[in-house]
Parts: structure tokens; sequence; C-alpha cells
């Protein structure tokens, strides 16, 4: 029997607040533009918004206007989403905690993931949001992933906790020499 073979994320679909905060907090907030907009075909009471979060694909959100923020987190029980993470730039990850602080955005602060940086706040609704920098840019020919698959084979054999630097370090070494050639091979 066949997989399904999936070829990246399409798009997340969120149940938003009304439209005036979804559009001030997904593009105000977060700099995602807003790309269109049109009813959720499958409740024509709710509007249906498109986001570009930074690489062409979609973040889209339906809006309802009897929805308010309610400054209470997101359920979080099993089945349900835990937190979204979303990618931004080592520059822009140095500015998170005071942009946040600028707008009265209370944050998690500044998180050392080994891999990459992370700090945590809430959406209107509640839903825990993630922006992250990896902290290492991937040989040619190679995706965060591949760095990642075999930084994590060497923290194994060498037997340590979590992904740092020095398996980062050797993992891009491994897969530049597999993936550039060089005469003195």
């Amino acid at each position: 029997m066949h997989k399904l073979q999936t070829q990246g994320v399409h798009h997340i679909t969120l149940d938003g607040a009304d439209r005036q905060t979804s559009l001030d907090f997904w593009e105000g907030v977060l700099g995602m533009p807003f790309v269109f907009e049109q009813p959720n075909l499958d409740n024509p009471g709710e509007s249906h918004l498109y986001f570009d979060p930074g690489d062409g694909r979609l973040i889209t959100i339906f809006t309802n206007e009897d929805r308010k923020p309610t400054g209470k987190p997101a359920p979080d029980n099993p089945g349900d989403v835990h937190h979204i993470a979303f990618a931004v730039s080592q520059s822009m990850y140095s500015q998170l905690a005071g942009r946040l602080d600028a707008r009265g955005i209370k944050h998690s602060g500044e998180k050392d993931r080994g891999f990459m940086n992370s700090i945590y706040f809430r959406d209107p609704l509640g839903t825990l949001i993630e922006l992250a920098s990896y902290r290492f840019v991937p040989p040619v020919g190679a995706t965060h992933t591949d760095v990642l698959f075999e930084a994590h084979l060497i923290r194994v054999e060498m037997g340590d906790t979590s992904i740092g630097d020095p398996h980062l370090a050797i993992a891009i070494e491994r897969l530049s020499k597999r993936n550039q050639r060089s005469l003195s091979d």
C-alpha cells in the first residue's frame, strides 16, 4: 500500500476574532500582508481572511463579528493546537521583545532552544504564537530539516540531551562535504 505524500503545508486556518481585531493582529502586529477575503463557504455568517506569512503560503482566519478578544489562553487539551510557530530572521528576532513591549503585548521573553531562538505570546483569542529564528544557515543544497536530521544523529552518537551548536557545526560540515564536490577529494 502506498503512502499519501505531502509536499509542505498548504495553509493553516484558525478561528479568529472579529474582522478588525484579526486584521490588526495578523497584518498590523505580525506584518503578514492581507491578500484576499471571501465568505467562509461553509458558514456564510463568517468571513475568511487570507494572509501571507512570508513564504507565499497562506494563513487563513475565519472571522465572526460576535467573537471578541477574551484575554484568556486558548484551551490546552489533548488534540488541541498547542502553538503555531512562524520563522523570523535573526535580525528581526533581536528586536522582537522590544517591539512586543512597545505594543503592550505580554510575552515569554527570549528562549534559547539550542538550534533556534524563540519568543512566545498569544493572539487576540488566546492561541499561543511562537516566533522562531534558526541559529544556523543550511549549506547549499540542504534544508533546515536536513541539518536537524543529521544533527540529531550526531547528538544521539554523542549521548547529549538536545541539539546544540557542536552538533549543528558537524552536521553542516558533513552535509557540505556530501553536497559540494572538490577535485582534491
